[in-house]
């Protein structure tokens, strides 16, 4: 085994059809009577960065998901994957099963059981703080602004300066390298929430998304394509006249960082209450992220940023930081269509919540853990 490298993974999913007389109660079973197992284990070794590490990531965010567009996106961009036979029988089950599955559990009657529900159903909305604010860690102050009613609260973040990336183990997070940020601009206070993307909606300018998941108003508004996001940039561009956008990614490092080196922006090791994640702490359900603002903000008072949903931003994915600007524009390829998603989500665990984590995905295509902020220049 080797143990040079934290990052590389020791195991290799694999199908076996089998006899009816060995099914477990595990199994799937398709209309062809085929089982389809799950994958047993292999020894083997696989590179983080790799292609085929990058399809096991993506299984593993969703293996769990009771949601079939999940396993649809799956297929979409792995239609021979070595987990696509396991995800078409998923989407059998679910769709037979749709009455049932397609009503998750917090967005009914309160459950009688999970206290983090409960907790974060009754708890009121979050509270707008003044608007101006010392940042505890940066020295620098942020002001929030609200261009229209319907519009995102922003922070406005100053210029300035800070290492982005990590040296410490993944690849794609290497080097990490100086960027200025060459001018001030606002970025989302919180992520974009269903009640946000559902007036976008109604005016007949964003295409009304999967609405058995988005149903709580307060929650980030989740199964959004990078695509789908420039629908709404483009709409809030147009009842602001203001310049909306996706932030950078360079922006994005920027605002969750606020001002610190550490691991997380709170400190080098996981403390609960300061992210949306699995197994780091209150509220948290596995079938839907908590309303937003429900953990503490950072030093700008940015609230989500780790956990939560992942958050599409402007950039091309690139598998490492070799060559990329030291400012703050976007870096883009010509005819681009794998973008970067940061930040990570609540069904992942603490080794995802890292300010320097970064991850791709097809821009044409949704995934239910994967949402936005928006940002804008400031004149």
């Amino acid at each position: 085994m080797d143990t040079t490298c934290g990052k590389k993974l020791l195991i290799i999913g694999v199908f076996t059809a089998i006899p009816w007389s060995l099914v477990n109660a595990g199994d799937y079973q398709s209309e062809n009577s085929v089982v389809v197992r799950e994958p047993i284990l292999l020894a083997g070794v696989i590179p983080k960065d790799s292609a085929e590490q990058y399809e096991l990531t993506f299984w593993e965010s969703i293996k769990d998901s009771e949601v079939a567009s999940d396993y649809e996106a799956y297929l979409k961009t792995y239609p021979n994957g070595r987990f696509a036979s396991l995800a078409r029988a998923r989407i059998e089950r679910l769709r037979t099963a749709a009455p049932k599955a397609q009503t998750p559990p917090q967005r009914v009657s309160p459950s009688p059981t999970p206290a983090p529900l409960a907790k974060e159903k009754t708890q009121p909305a979050p509270v707008t703080p003044p608007p101006l604010e010392k940042s505890s860690n940066s020295n620098t102050s942020v002001n929030e602004i609200k261009d229209c009613p319907a519009c995102p609260a922003m922070i406005v973040l100053p210029q300035g300066e800070f290492m982005m990336g990590s040296n410490a183990s993944d690849p794609t997070e290497k080097p990490a390298h100086h960027v200025s940020i060459n001018k001030a601009f606002a970025i989302g206070k919180y992520e974009v929430t269903v009640e946000q993307w559902n007036v976008c909606a109604d005016a007949g300018a964003c295409p009304r998304i999967a609405p058995e998941i988005n149903a709580g108003k307060n929650m980030p508004m989740r199964d959004v394509s990078w695509d789908d996001a420039q629908q709404y940039v483009k709409w809030l561009n147009s009842v602001s006249r203001k310049p909306y956008r996706l932030p950078t990614e360079a922006e994005w490092e920027y605002a969750i960082r606020a001002g610190t080196t550490t691991r997380y922006w709170w400190g080098e090791q996981m403390r609960t209450g300061n992210a949306n994640c699995k197994d780091c702490g209150e509220p948290w359900h596995q079938e839907a992220p908590a309303n937003v603002g429900s953990f503490s903000p950072n030093p700008f008072k940015l609230y989500d940023m780790n956990g939560s949903v992942w958050e599409w931003v402007s950039d091309c994915w690139h598998n490492s930081y070799k060559g990329a600007p030291s400012n703050d524009l976007s870096w883009d390829d010509e005819s681009c269509r794998v973008r970067v998603i940061r930040g990570g989500s609540w069904r992942e665990g603490a080794t995802y919540m890292p300010s320097s984590t970064r991850f791709k995905y097809d821009a044409g295509v949704r995934h239910s853990q994967n949402g936005f902020r928006v940002a804008r220049d400031v004149q």
